[in-house]
């Protein structure tokens, strides 16, 4: 059985707004108010999902970032990214790719192959590649974001979740349900500390071990944390 799509990608975009917003190299010059003030901008309409404004927006920020810093920059590829997010959440990802790929590029030269912006650049193509059932593309970016981040984050960083999950959905989306579940388990548990247990995070990685678990023959289990998320869904906020 595979993974159910909608809940899928809904958790593999759950840490993006924060690879949008924080993008590595500050810049110090007043002319990068611009810069900072264009990519809110373009952050903000892409959350609102308003893309064509986005990517209008992300435009706009990229040549300033590239006119007042350079092609080569990391604010260039913070803008990259920002632009390429709504081609990707439109399913138009040949515009996407050679977005992200260029971020990446410009990421591990100028900052080097352990930095936490470069997983999220690993991340990001990786998605991409996730999105449209690449599996063998995806794998190794997420496992090479997923080593970058436990060396430099705190074990239980939400962004180790968000990578750990992925990986497993891309195990579960193949039938590979042994090498899916601990990847699985382990991001619930860093959700659980990060969030609480009753977090909507929680409740979607608990309904994907239902599907794991009814795929494996596993009822009983599968019900329990059906029932779980179910109390979780029912709390108003």
């Amino acid at each position: 059985m595979p993974m159910r799509g909608v809940r899928m990608n809904r958790l593999l975009i759950s840490a993006l707004p924060l690879l949008l917003a924080f993008g590595a190299g500050v810049s110090g010059c007043a002319k990068s108010d611009e810069w900072k003030t264009l990519n809110a901008e373009a952050v903000s309409l892409y959350r609102q999902g308003q893309y064509d404004r986005a990517i209008a927006v992300a435009q706009k920020a990229l040549e300033v970032a590239e006119q007042t810093k350079g092609p080569n920059h990391p604010d260039v590829a913070t803008s990259l990214n920002s632009l390429a997010e709504p081609y990707r959440t439109q399913g138009r990802y040949a515009q996407a790719e050679p977005l992200y790929k260029r971020a990446l590029a410009i990421r591990e030269k100028a900052l080097g192959p352990d930095h936490p912006s470069l997983g999220r650049s690993l991340s990001s193509l990786a998605l991409l590649y996730h999105a449209q059932g690449q599996y063998a593309q995806a794998e190794p970016l997420y496992k090479r974001a997923l080593a970058i981040y436990e060396k430099a984050l705190d074990p239980d960083h939400p962004e180790i979740a968000t990578t750990l999950h992925n990986v497993a959905g891309i195990y579960s989306a193949q039938g590979q349900y042994a090498q899916a579940e601990p990847f699985y388990n382990r991001s619930l548990a860093i959700w659980e500390k990060a969030f609480g247990p009753d977090h909507p995070l929680v409740a979607d990685s608990l309904e994907n071990l239902v599907v794991l678990y009814k795929a494996t023959n596993r009822p009983e289990e599968a019900e329990a944390l059906k029932k779980r998320a179910e109390a979780i869904r029912a709390i108003k906020r």
